[in-house]
């Protein structure tokens, strides 16, 4: 029996910047111990850049352990901090299940579709 580290590569972020200035940043893979430090400086990074939005895209994401939350709400934090209006996609229970079982669905602003987390982003910047 293979765990699924081992059958998913750790997670690769992979960023877009959209003509109005909003940054997506997919990522694939998982979000644990092992990974966790490459996608907060990925993150972190993409903030500092104050686009005009970010959007956390966690569609590809097999799991997405109690320390990738704890990325996701800091990189919230930074992006208030830096007036960047943040919002996170996530439409599978890799990811669902650990976001409601930590309560922070309450305080991250999270979607079901990148075209809804777009409109958000979008939204809370005019």
């Amino acid at each position: 029996m293979t765990n699924i580290a081992e059958q998913q590569p750790t997670h690769l972020v992979r960023t877009d910047t959209s003509p109005d200035g909003v940054a997506v940043a997919a990522v694939v893979g998982v979000v644990d111990m092992a990974s966790y430090q490459e996608l907060a400086s990925a993150l972190g990074a993409l903030a500092e850049s104050r686009p005009t939005g970010l959007v956390l895209d966690l569609r590809g994401v097999a799991f997405l352990g109690s320390i990738g939350i704890a990325v996701l709400v800091n990189t919230q934090h930074a992006a208030r901090r830096l007036g960047v209006a943040f919002a996170v996609v996530a439409d599978n229970r890799s990811v669902l299940r650990p976001l409601l079982a930590a309560r922070v669905e309450q305080v991250l602003p999270v979607h079901p579709g990148l075209d809804e987390a777009l409109a958000a982003v979008r939204l809370a910047t005019t």
